[in-house]
């Protein structure tokens, strides 16, 4: 996800967004722990995007 994405999005969307993405990588935590997950380098990612989004999230909200 880009962070020019995210800086479009409005409060709620972000909080929405953070939301999605902490499920997200609760799943591939499990794909991981069971042996399952395909793409290794996901997990990075998605940590990622939950940073980009909770940095916009506070500055949106000073």
């Amino acid at each position: 996800m880009k962070a020019e994405k995210v800086r479009e999005m409005s409060v709620d969307e972000l909080g929405t967004k953070e939301h999605e993405l902490q499920e997200q990588l609760f799943k591939l935590r499990m794909q991981k722990a069971t042996g399952q997950l395909q793409n290794a380098s996901r997990l990075g990612e998605v940590r990622r995007d939950i940073a980009r989004v909770m940095t916009v999230l506070k500055e949106k909200r000073r």
